[in-house]
């Protein structure tokens, strides 16, 4: 039985997502059409949405990971890169890309933007939304594709597909991991935390949240509270009605907060996070001084000031990043009861 508060915060929550999509329309004045491609979507097609700046040395190899797991289209927001990435985006055939100057904090960490063009552009389509610095893995990934995926997905009714961020890091000090424009980043970052997150349910939304790894046991250790949330839903039939609240860790409708659920039985991947390159030390500089990155700006500073201090991260606990099957043995994706694909 369905009690008064079960119906007065479900009514909360579709109010915060109608607010939600207003906002979203209102901010599509930030953003320029640079190059608009869209088109050439057809019905069936695999979206990506992503919001970047100057992340022109990583674009070259995640355009070729994405369209090895089937992206048909990329949509970008590129906001105010001086580094030649909205040049180069605007180059790729299958990309199309608006532009903004405006600010990322002001637009929820950009999700202001991907929310107008999930509306627009994503209704109907597998999206996939991630961060440049984020490759996913699926299960099955050396056999499968997100077509693949995605019909399993469908089969089952499921209209989402959850993730764990798995920050990776090299075995030095972060300014010896380099990778040259077009070369896999996780070679240069071949190691993680297998064990040390934790998971628990908030009922609010519906999600399990993840905290964890690296980040929280050397820069968080004394504020575990604060350290980045690890779970994601970037994988979802979109809706126009649907919005993402906060970056790609919640969404709404409620329901599709519900990938990590195991009564579900179903797939789940991992972002591989390859902040940790030795360009994250500048970057880190740059966003101190920024301060577009957290609400509460000024709690990060050790957090950037760790980050600047070029540290190792490594330790007697890290594992090195081998396959999905791995990570499915560590517990930190699962294939469900998607079958290995017949191809």
């Amino acid at each position: 039985m369905i009690s008064l508060a079960d119906l007065w915060q479900a009514g909360r929550l579709r109010a915060k997502r109608r607010y939600l999509l207003a906002r979203a329309i209102r901010r599509r004045r930030h953003l320029t059409s640079r190059v608009d491609r869209t088109a050439q979507i057809r019905k069936g097609d695999i979206l990506l949405f992503a919001t970047i700046r100057n992340e022109a040395a990583r674009l070259p190899f995640f355009l070729r990971h994405y369209r090895a797991l089937g992206v048909n289209h990329f949509l970008f927001v590129d906001n105010a890169s001086d580094d030649g990435s909205p040049e180069a985006l605007a180059a790729e055939p299958d990309v199309s890309l608006w532009t903004t100057r405006a600010s990322y904090r002001g637009s929820r960490f950009g999700m202001d933007w991907l929310n107008g063009l999930l509306a627009r552009h994503g209704s109907g389509h597998w999206c996939l939304t991630v961060d440049a610095d984020e490759l996913l893995l699926i299960p099955h990934g050396d056999r499968a594709t997100l077509r693949e995926l995605t019909a399993a997905l469908d089969a089952r009714g499921l209209p989402m597909m959850a993730a764990m961020m798995l920050d990776l890091y090299p075995e030095g000090p972060l300014s010896t991991a380099h990778a040259a424009p077009g070369e896999d980043p996780t070679r240069a970052l071949p190691l993680f935390d297998a064990e040390g997150y934790d998971w628990e349910y908030q009922p609010k939304f519906g999600n399990i949240s993840i905290r964890g790894g690296v980040r929280q046991r050397v820069f968080f250790a004394d504020a575990p509270d604060r350290a980045p949330h690890l779970h994601k839903t970037p994988l979802i039939r979109w809706h126009w009605r649907y919005a993402y609240v906060s970056s790609t860790h919640i969404a709404l409708p409620r329901r599709l907060n519900a990938g990590f659920d195991v009564r579900l039985d179903a797939p789940t991947g991992v972002l591989l996070h390859t902040k940790f390159l030795g360009e994250v030390i500048a970057k880190s500089r740059d966003e101190k001084l920024r301060r577009e990155h957290f609400t509460h700006a000024e709690r990060y500073d050790g957090y950037y000031d760790g980050i600047i201090a070029d540290p190792v991260l490594r330790d007697a606990q890290s594992h090195r990043l081998s396959d999905w099957r791995d990570l499915e043995a560590l517990g930190l994706m699962t294939r469900g009861n998607w079958q290995e694909p017949n191809r």
